[in-house]
């Protein structure tokens, strides 16, 4: 797990080093082992190293090959890679260093761009080849990993997050309106390649992208997600046992693949509570769990220690505990906020940050239990559409969409209003053929483009802000592919992850089991008051969102007016929207 960028002109000019240079202080806390930068006529390349696999320097990055003409940045974990690694040494390959990272240069050479539908794990990677002049960019099935790009005639830019692309200086940080309308529609999700910045693009999930020597660019999917049921279908617990299975395998075989010690945030759910019972079982000692709980507020609980303390006292693992009280949250919010690499609505984004903070303090590498509620149909949201009646984009529509469009038109200055693009981009994508039933295609919309800019994003940007790299094995695209063909009734029973719930039977207490759908919880940012109200206050007056123009005042003088009144149908607070999008703004592009 690391911090990759680069530059490629693209009008006969060489690469400036200078530029890499001032990029890569925006990548340091995602890779705090080691720096490398590479020039080599119109390319440079900058490495921000966190070593998980061969700690030696053999693995350092850039990863240069005079042999092959080939030179690669690389951030991620290939967990198939000692597989890989064989079947290249039998075509007689030769290797100098003993990680992933080489792999993936070697596999370049001999596959060339189908090498990428040969690896099976998270990766955002850069491949340079000297002998064509050309530059291969590629992105992993579930966009686990980032990569952001800036491409216009006279060069390409690309890196981890946006700060860095910004750091390099010459982007356009406009606002895009049609980002702006997802942005407010989806709860944060700005689904690729879109950012809330007109002059950034990121590459979307399963996707590669090929620049020639002559500038022109190519982009190609290599992975499409089907939903339909296999022919004959199977009994529902021969699906029981398959899912068993394939999680089994994500979780011992690939995702505990590291030379450092691998542990697993605890929430307390059923999730992460299911990867601690399965690991225990696979026979791993002396497993490291952390939790992190806030307040309580008069409406919700801010812990759910009561869950996670009972699967701790099941599978003695070393556990540890920690609660933030809400005066320390406040101080904080806003560094947590500048690291995020796109504006998140999603309240635990801080409770990672806060988190991740600690926990890289023992080990570097996590598992997490992101995904499984969108894999497994876990949502309270799922079963309400499923029920409901009228096409399909109107029973999403009113059970997710945080805003009508009336309400955006209402909320935005007269700049930004325009059609309803988040309306229209939901109805083409839950048209797309290769699903069977509705909840089919809700839940492939969901895994293969909300779940990214949502809690994936989330998780990654707030763990590798201090150097900590989590793992999500509910996405392994193995898993992902064989929930896909599930039938949507047998996902639902049990008010949902009725597969997960019968796997974790004997395995967990059925208090974890059968309790409430639980989130990671931090009630000072959805019944806001106090501090609170008065921090997001201050953002929303300052002269700097003023200035921006981008909200009208009469609505953000309503959420002011009744802070606890206005939350979305995923009970989401509206006045916290706001305030985070405007202070992302402020902390990353004013600056």
């Amino acid at each position: 797990m690391c911090g990759i960028c680069g530059e490629l002109r693209l009008d006969g000019s060489a690469a400036d080093l200078e530029t890499v240079s001032r990029m890569l202080p925006a990548l340091a806390r995602r890779g705090p082992d080691h720096e490398g930068q590479h020039r080599e006529g119109p390319l440079a390349f900058g490495h921000r190293r966190l070593s998980v696999i061969d700690l030696s320097a053999r693995s350092h990055q850039p990863m240069l090959d005079p042999h092959l003409g080939l030179a690669l940045v690389f951030n991620g974990a290939i967990y198939n890679y000692p597989e890989l690694r064989h079947d290249l040494i039998e075509k007689g390959y030769t290797f100098f260093s003993d990680g992933d990272t080489e792999v993936i240069l070697k596999a370049y050479h001999a596959w060339g761009e189908a090498c990428v539908e040969r690896l099976h794990g998270m990766f955002a990677f850069a491949v340079w080849n000297s002998r064509t002049g050309s530059l291969f960019l590629a992105r992993d099935r579930l966009g686990i990993k980032p990569l952001y790009y800036s491409l216009d005639e006279y060069r390409l830019l690309f890196a981890s997050n946006t700060q860095a692309l910004i750091k390099a200086g010459g982007v356009d940080t406009a606002i895009d309106p049609v980002a702006l309308h997802h942005q407010f529609t989806l709860h944060g999700v700005v689904p690729a390649p879109h950012t809330l910045l007109r002059g950034v693009r990121k590459l979307p999930p399963a996707h590669t992208m090929t620049i020639a020597s002559d500038g022109k660019s190519t982009m190609r999917r290599y992975w499409r997600l089907t939903a339909q049921r296999r022919q004959p279908d199977l009994s529902q617990w021969e699906w029981i046992e398959a899912t068993r299975e394939a999680l089994e395998s994500a979780v011992r075989k690939r995702r505990t693949v590291a030379d450092v010690p691998v542990g697993v945030l605890l929430s307390g759910g059923l999730d992460s509570s299911l990867l601690v019972a399965l690991l225990v079982e696979s026979g791993v000692d002396d497993l490291r769990t952390f939790s992190v709980g806030f307040e309580d507020a008069p409406e919700e609980r801010g812990s759910e220690f009561e869950f996670s303390d009972q699967v701790v006292e099941r599978y003695a693992t070393r556990h540890r505990k920690i609660l933030v009280p809400n005066d320390q949250v406040l101080p904080r919010l806003p560094e947590a906020v500048e690291q995020m690499a796109e504006p998140m609505f999603g309240q635990d984004a801080v409770a990672f940050y806060l988190l991740a903070e600690q926990v890289s303090k023992e080990v570097k590498v996590v598992q997490s239990g992101q995904g499984a509620d969108e894999v497994f149909a876990g949502y309270f949201w799922y079963p309400r559409m499923q029920a409901d009646a009228g096409s399909d984009l109107e029973r999403f529509a009113r059970h997710y969409f945080d805003r009508d469009h009336d309400e955006y038109l209402a909320m935005v200055a007269p700049d930004y209003a325009g059609s309803d693009h988040t309306a229209e981009l939901i109805e083409s994508l839950l048209a797309e053929p290769g699903a069977e039933d509705y909840l089919d295609r809700v839940l492939r919309l969901d895994v293969t483009t909300l779940v990214v800019d949502d809690p994936v994003k989330r998780v990654d940007n707030m763990t590798m802000a201090f150097g900590l790299e989590a793992r999500v094995p509910f996405l392994d695209h193995h898993l992902v592919e064989l929930a896909a063909q599930i039938p949507p009734a047998l996902k639902l029973r049990e008010q949902g992850k009725y597969p997960l719930k019968a796997i974790a039977r004997g395995l967990l207490p059925d208090s974890v089991i059968d309790r409430p759908k639980g989130y990671f919880p931090m009630p000072a940012l959805k019944y806001v008051r106090g501090d609170f109200l008065n921090m997001m206050s201050d953002i929303l007056n300052a002269d700097a969102c003023r200035r921006r123009g981008l909200y009208r005042r009469s609505y953000v003088e309503k959420l002011l007016g009744e802070p606890e009144q206005h939350f979305t149908r995923i009970q989401g607070s509206k006045l916290w929207h706001l305030a985070v999008l405007e202070l992302w703004l402020q902390r990353n592009v004013d600056q």
